[in-house]
């Protein structure tokens, strides 16, 4: 069995409510969400109380389902554009001179 950290199993949790929530808000079914997925039943209890089991394909459809833009913001949670530590850490590296002849 792989380990969890406590701080993903509680993300997950708050995701998994959370996608319950949106569901019945927008009185979807259990039932009709779980085929949308492509899962069972079983399988769709089990990601919306959060468990880490639940593959991330799953999560996603059913955000995808739910609201497509909110998977445009997931999937470019880690872009060039908004990876400030990632920006950060690669300026840092930056070569302070470059020698050799520039080819332009």
């Amino acid at each position: 069995m792989a380990y969890h950290s406590y701080i993903v199993c509680q993300a997950l949790k708050k995701l998994g409510g959370d996608l319950k929530d949106a569901r019945r808000r927008r009185r979807i079914k259990a039932e009709l969400m779980a085929e949308r997925l492509g899962v069972t039943r079983s399988t769709l209890d089990r990601m919306e109380k959060g468990e880490p089991s639940v593959g991330i394909g799953t999560y996603l459809t059913a955000i995808y389902s739910l609201d497509p833009d909110k998977l445009t913001e997931f999937v470019n949670l880690f872009s060039r554009e908004k990876d400030v530590l990632g920006q950060t850490i690669s300026d840092r590296e930056l070569p302070q001179r470059i020698r050799g002849s520039s080819k332009l």
